[in-house]
């Protein structure tokens, strides 16, 4: 007897490892010390040792039951920037700057070719990220999960200068919302889609083109999370202060923006102020889902939120753009209840 007939074949480990060494590559930022294989990975705190007084962000997430679709349709080069961008996004939305990141496969049975397509989609979004990858864990599990599925998880870990976090203390009333267009569902709300289209998930379905969709069903659905870190690093180079900002995930509108707000603060945002991308209303007809419940799961267009000065909004806007993000005039801060008014 030995671990390989036990269910966990190290040579496929130290296969996997070089394969990715390539995709790690990638991302490697001048403070990254050593090379990948180490015990631990190590940064140099150059990269934030000017700053005044230094706070350190960090966030963690996974991929959640969209990886389901990955495994439906044998591809898994995308679900790693989802990883990578909902731990990016939150560092981002206090106003941080993410550095690294770390990610941990657990895997029924480790395929080197499987694993390092998922490191490369990883890396990918370590890359949009401007974030290293610096290092990471693949654990194979026999007999607790089955041999051709896995579940990605990750965390990263950021820096700000403690004079330019984004509390949202300075919000007053009048303040202009600006929403930063999303990629479609991103990663949350998966499981309620999957019961949605519960005879689509099979690959010929996810195949299966959709006009209103212009593509097919699994390429819409599987269509990376937004990555928004260039869209507020250039907001923050453009001189405008984010008084508050919310990333829209899990729980939709009515969750997350009031995490943004300070006490006495509502957030008034104008459903028609944007246009709601094909996948929500074909998923809110198909479902018979009510209309709150769309917005109290999916980010419905918006993957990020912002509350600026009205004087600084074009300006806003202007710096978005500039990063290749599409963003709209969404809504106003008003006095009031600490909470969200959908109108």
């Amino acid at each position: 007897m030995d671990y390989k007939k036990a269910g966990v074949d190290i040579e496929a480990g130290y296969k996997s490892v070089e394969l990715m060494k390539e995709f790690v590559k990638r991302t490697n930022r001048p403070e990254v010390l050593g090379g990948i294989g180490g015990f631990s990975g190590a940064f140099s705190a150059k990269a934030f040792k000017d700053m005044e007084d230094p706070v350190i962000l960090s966030g963690t997430d996974g991929v959640g039951t969209k990886i389901k679709l990955a495994f439906l349709l044998d591809r898994h080069d995308t679900v790693g920037i989802d990883c990578v961008a909902m731990c990016v996004n939150d560092v981002a939305c206090a106003g941080g700057d993410p550095l690294f990141f770390l990610d941990y496969i657990a895997c029924g049975k480790n395929v080197p070719e499987k694993i390092a397509s998922i490191v490369k989609g990883v890396a990918e979004g370590c890359v949009q990220a401007d974030s290293a990858l610096l290092g990471g864990e693949t654990a194979e599990h026999p007999g607790l999960m089955p041999e051709d599925e896995y579940d990605l998880a990750g965390f990263s870990v950021g820096v700000v200068d403690r004079k330019d976090m984004i509390t949202g203390e300075n919000l007053k009333d009048g303040d202009v919302l600006i929403g930063i267009a999303s990629s479609g569902v991103h990663s949350n709300g998966f499981s309620l889609v999957r019961k949605v289209f519960e005879k689509e998930m099979t690959k010929e379905g996810l195949e299966t083109y959709y006009e209103e969709l212009g593509g097919t069903l699994g390429d819409t659905l599987l269509t990376p999370t937004r990555i928004y870190v260039h869209a507020l690093k250039a907001v923050r180079e453009s001189g405008v202060t984010i008084k508050a900002c919310s990333h829209v995930t899990g729980g939709g509108f009515y969750e997350n923006i009031p995490r943004m707000l300070k006490e006495g603060t509502r957030a008034v945002i104008e459903k028609n102020s944007y246009p709601v991308p094909p996948i929500f209303k074909l998923l809110q007809k198909k479902g018979d889902i009510e209309e709150t419940m769309m917005y109290n799961t999916y980010n419905m267009g918006l993957g990020m939120v912002l509350a600026v000065d009205p004087a600084d909004a074009e300006k806003t806007m202007d710096a978005i753009r500039s990063a290749g993000d599409a963003c709209y005039r969404v809504g106003r801060i008003e006095a009031g209840e600490k909470g969200v008014t959908l109108c």
